[in-house]
């Protein structure tokens, strides 16, 4: 692909909106079939999705740009710059920055199974940046599409007039053609620049091995090109661009990139720790006084510990952690080692997902085998003094005396279900805690629910509880709402008197001893038997709450006594007992490692 000359208003900058499975990266491949951006020899299903995870899943976990040269009917040449985004609730600020480097979006709902809650979620980030957006409604060759119906959807739900709404079968090829000729004329060309100081927005970026950082950049106004000295404006570090170039889709490097345009530059970077999604970048000789509007740091929302299964793989697990933080500057690590476990991380998410594809990705690209604790929130703890604590670790639960409220984290929680399935769903939000603040109908068959939930609640097995109770047909999305007081406790499991650290969770008072119960039975049936009975407790602070006992392995001592005075088995029988009580006092239960296992299976 050569570069063609600059011209701003023959720049468009788009990005595809739409749920899991919805077609979303066959449409990206067909774009890049029919700009003829990558030969035919090139080319291979989800071209766009890099890692294996992603082509199983039929989900973005990182966003990749492309550039396009496309002739239009009229004979113009257009470079168009698809940035791909994350479809997922967890990835929502990295979402709202590639957006805010577009300005239009194409909204792609399948024509079988409608608008999803995150599309919705998705949509309404695009509309509050102003973006054009562009409905366009795939599958439209499958038996059970329903065109007509979609357009009504989209046009009461999202609030889009749909009546021009492209018809398109990304597989088939068909409408593809109609796609980028709307793009041309309904997306905007970038603002001209108000002036010639640097300006680019940081919407990604990743780490290569032989070159430091890549950050994916757009620019807003002024030049950046090789040599440039440049600024990062939230951290206030300098650096030297080695290259600047564009994604076709692998790397091409250009001379320089201009207003409006979108690519990448590498410039020396060692730590991924210092670009920042969000962040501006500048020119250190002529500076911009602001930075781009909307940046701010993310922080984690989901903790849980990691530990290697085998101990002798800590240093393969703290590699596999470290290079992972390289491309992932969201994931927040610290050690820390328990009793139980040995030594480990405590690691910060942004959510469920982002915490399943981290423990996915090191088993499989690192080979090290793990065990985690089960996932946890931040919960700000007020004392007496007037101090506030953030705790996401059970271990570091303060004296409850000294404990003058808790507050947990809820969110807002957006459902979206067929009608049948309300009483399922009503039943799981009490179960969960949740509040249903609004319920809307949608079409003849589907619903809008709206809930309040505390994010504990949801953050373990909640998806997979909406999936089974609605076939399959319930989509969930959430947004962070704010802190609320919650009477929580810290839920201490004993094994023969002895804490458990690995097990302690903090959990409101109302479930907690349900979750003591399950736990404890779940321990009965997985820890060998001993010698003496154990006692397994669930407590909270001195009082037990829940409590299963292991039978000992006995041993018959009066076998060999035929007949006699029965003081001879009495006699017997207290040595025994002598014996058992010795051992219960100098006993130690040692818990095996698949027990850990199968207990945060069963945590919830």
């Amino acid at each position: 692909m050569t570069k063609k000359p600059y011209d701003i208003k023959k720049i468009r900058n788009f990005s595809i909106i739409a749920h899991i499975d919805h077609g979303k990266s066959t449409i990206a491949d067909r774009l890049l079939e029919l700009t003829h951006t990558l030969t035919a020899r090139e080319m291979q299903e989800q071209v766009l999705d890099a890692m294996d995870l992603e082509r199983e899943r039929g989900i973005t976990i990182k966003a990749h740009p492309v550039t396009m040269v496309y002739r239009s009917q009229d004979g113009t040449d257009y470079q168009i710059n698809l940035i791909d985004t994350p479809g997922h609730v967890d990835f929502t600020y990295e979402v709202s920055r590639s957006l805010s480097a577009c300005e239009g979006a194409l909204l792609v709902v399948d024509a079988g199974q409608g608008v999803q809650a995150q599309t919705l979620a998705n949509v309404h980030l695009a509309l509050d940046r102003n973006l054009e957006i562009v409905p366009v409604i795939n599958k439209i060759d499958l038996p059970s599409a329903d065109v007509e119906g979609v357009k009504k959807q989209i046009e009461d739900v999202i609030g889009l007039d749909a009546s021009d709404a492209i018809g398109c079968s990304a597989k088939m090829g068909i409408g593809i053609q109609e796609i980028l000729e709307r793009i041309i004329t309904t997306v905007p060309h970038p603002k001209e620049p108000q002036d010639d100081i640097l300006r680019a927005l940081v919407f990604d970026s990743h780490y290569d091995v032989y070159r430091g950082v890549m950050v994916y950049i757009r620019v807003v106004s002024g030049e950046i090109r090789k040599g440039s000295l440049i600024k990062m404006m939230s951290s206030d570090k300098t650096f030297e661009v080695l290259e600047t170039g564009i994604f076709i889709p692998h790397e091409l490097p250009v001379e320089q990139l201009r207003p409006g345009e979108v690519g990448y530059i590498v410039a020396n970077i060692k730590q991924i720790t210092d670009v920042k999604v969000g962040d501006t970048i500048t020119l250190q000789k002529k500076p911009a006084k602001e930075a781009l509007p909307g940046f701010r740091v993310v922080s984690p929302v989901v903790f849980a510990g990691i530990y290697p299964v085998d101990a002798t793989d800590f240093e393969s697990l703290r590699d596999a952690l470290g290079k992972l933080q390289l491309n992932d500057s969201a994931l927040h690590i610290e050690q820390e080692s328990s009793t139980a476990l040995g030594f480990g991380y405590r690691c910060g998410f942004l959510g469920l997902l982002h915490l399943e594809i981290v423990f996915e990705r090191i088993s499989r690209e690192f080979n090290v085998s793990i065990i985690s604790t089960l996932p946890s929130v931040i919960y700000k703890f007020t004392l007496n003094n007037g101090t506030v604590k953030e705790i996401d670790n059970p271990a570091h639960y303060p004296d409850p005396t000294i404990i003058e409220n808790v507050e947990e984290p809820w969110v807002k929680c957006h459902i979206m279900v067929p009608g049948d399935y309300l009483g399922a769903i009503m039943s799981l939000g009490l179960e969960r805690r949740g509040i249903c603040t609004k319920t809307e109908t949608l079409d003849a068959r589907r619903l809008l629910l709206t809930y309040r939930f505390p994010l504990n609640e949801i953050i373990t097995g909640f998806n997979d509880k909406l999936k089974s109770v609605t076939r399959g047909y319930g989509s969930f999305d959430y947004e962070f709402e704010g802190y609320e007081e919650g009477d929580i406790v810290k839920l201490e499991i004993r094994v023969n008197d002895e804490p458990v650290d690995a097990f302690s969770c903090l959990v409101h008072r109302s479930k907690a001893e349900g979750k003591g119960r399950a736990i404890c039975s779940k321990l009965v049936e997985v820890i060998p038997q001993q010698l003496f009975k154990v006692p397994i407790q669930a407590a909270i602070g001195g009082k037990i709450i829940a409590r299963e006992t292991i039978r000992a392995i006995t041993k018959n001592v009066t076998a060999k006594c035929y007949g006699g005075d029965i003081s001879r088995k009495r006699k017997l029988w207290d040595k025994q007992k002598e014996g058992k009580k010795k051992m219960k006092e100098i006993g130690k239960v040692n818990i095996p490692q698949n027990v850990f296992m199968e207990v945060l299976k069963a945590g919830d």
